[in-house]
This record gives C-alpha cells, sequence and structure tokens, in this order.
C-alpha cells in the first residue's frame, strides 16, 4: 500500500513510533503518561489535539497517543498506526463503568474480549458474527505483571458500546439493559474496545484494552474527570511494564 506522510489523522513518520502504542482516550492523560512515565519524550504528533509522545520507559522504547472517545474515533488512529506505521501492538488504556457486583471502583479489568451493540463488523461483511478478543501474548505478559505488582485485576469480556446518552431515559430501564450484560459474566462497560480488537485482527497485529473502574452503574459510585486523568497510575504502570515485556 503507497501511504504519502502526514496522514489525514497523524503528522509523523514509521520512525517516529515504538513498535508498542499505548492509547488512553483522553489527550491529557497521554501528555501526563509522557511527562511522569517516560524520559526523553519527544512530541511526535498534535492533529486535532491528539497528542501522542515516543520516549523511554525503563529502557524501553515506547509511544502513548491519545484515541478519542468512541468506536470511530480508536477505529480511524489504531487503523493509521497499524497499516501505516508500522506498529506491532495497541493498548487501550482507559476507563469503564462497572456492572458487575464481584468488581469496584478503581480496580482495573483486562478485555479477554470486547461484546458489542456497534455495527462495526458489518464493513467485513463475515456470514455471521464476529468475537473480537485481545492478543493472547499480550494478555499473558499483562496478567503476569499485574501478579508481580500485586494489583486488584479482573479478566474477561468488556461491552464496547456506542452510546453514553441513550434512549433509555429512567434509571430502571438503564439498570436493567446492564443487569442483562452482566448475568453473561460481562464486567464493564466502555465504549473503544471492540473497534480496536477487530482492526488488530484484520491488520493483522496485536490489541489489549486495560481499564480502570471509574464508576459503578451498579452502586452509583464516581470518580471524578481529574482523578481519571491523574490517578489511575497502577493502570498506567502495568501498562508501560506490559509493553516493555513485550520487547
Amino acid at each position: 500500500m503507497s501511504v504519502s506522510y502526514p496522514t489525514p489523522h497523524i503528522n509523523a513518520t514509521p520512525e517516529d513510533f515504538a513498535k508498542t502504542v499505548l492509547m488512553p482516550g483522553d489527550p491529557l492523560r497521554a501528555k501526563f503518561i509522557a511527562e511522569n512515565f517516560l524520559t526523553d519524550a519527544k512530541l511526535v504528533n498534535n492533529v486535532r489535539g491528539i497528542h501522542g509522545y515516543t520516549g523511554l520507559y525503563d529502557g524501553a522504547r515506547v509511544s502513548v497517543m491519545a484515541s478519542g472517545m468512541g468506536m470511530p474515533s480508536i477505529g480511524i488512529y489504531s487503523y493509521e498506526l497499524f497499516n501505516f506505521f508500522g506498529v506491532e501492538n495497541i493498548m487501550r488504556i482507559g476507563s469503564a463503568g462497572a456492572i458487575s457486583p464481584k468488581i469496584k471502583v478503581r480496580d482495573i479489568v483486562i478485555g479477554m474480549g470486547a461484546c458489542t451493540n456497534s455495527a462495526f463488523q458489518h464493513q467485513y461483511h463475515l456470514p455471521g458474527t464476529f468475537a473480537p478478543v485481545a492478543s493472547y501474548e499480550m494478555l499473558r505478559k499483562c496478567v503476569d505483571e499485574a501478579d508481580k505488582m500485586n494489583v486488584k485485576y479482573h479478566v474477561g469480556n468488556l461491552l464496547s458500546s456506542d452510546t453514553f446518552y441513550n434512549d433509555e431515559s429512567d434509571v430502571p430501564e438503564t439498570m436493567r439493559s446492564a443487569s442483562l450484560w452482566s448475568k453473561m459474566g460481562v464486567m464493564a462497560i466502555e465504549m473503544e474496545a471492540a473497534a480496536l480488537y477487530m482492526n488488530a485482527a484484520r491488520s493483522g497485529k496485536n490489541a489489549l484494552a486495560i481499564c480502570t473502574v471509574s464508576d459503578h452503574i451498579l452502586t452509583g459510585e464516581v470518580t471524578t474527570a481529574e482523578e481519571r486523568q491523574n490517578s489511575f497510575t497502577e493502570m498506567m504502570e502495568l501498562a508501560l511494564r506490559t509493553a516493555k515485556a513485550l520487547g
């Protein structure tokens, strides 16, 4: 495939990115990681305010770039990184809303799979439904690092939703919808993992979603935007250690 740089969404060249890219949704979270965890971090992209940096974490070259919110947004950025910039591994690091009574706010959830209510998969014209799953190698290394860190984590299914505000106007109906997914063992709701996993599958690359639980749909407990931007350091360190383990 012939590619000219910059692409429509990334003003960089393949040499600017490491093999592994961490993708928080929030551009300010990407900036926070670069400033607090990486050494010799260089800003390699800022198109539309989507901060992208490459630096060193404990000697390993790692990139971190925001994905924006929702499957269309992470779909664009991950597609370009996988297919135009030579990136091999992308880790989504973000927030999720728990729908399992076994999971608490600030726990880490690692997406082995990602259910979805999105039509993203329809572009592939498959004669059935597709089950978006994480890279086993990335998942295994992430769990190994989580055990070493002794952090509270859960591995299982996420739900990638296309809607944050939906037409279920009353709380009982919203709770009923969440409970339908919960009874199938789904841990938490977020908005990006399924598209990332599908792009990775189609590109022959690797992906993993690691999320910190920012709120609990069943209990109503929430964290603030500032906490989500700055305090999810355990998840950030886990992702960076996983990136280093990937080599």
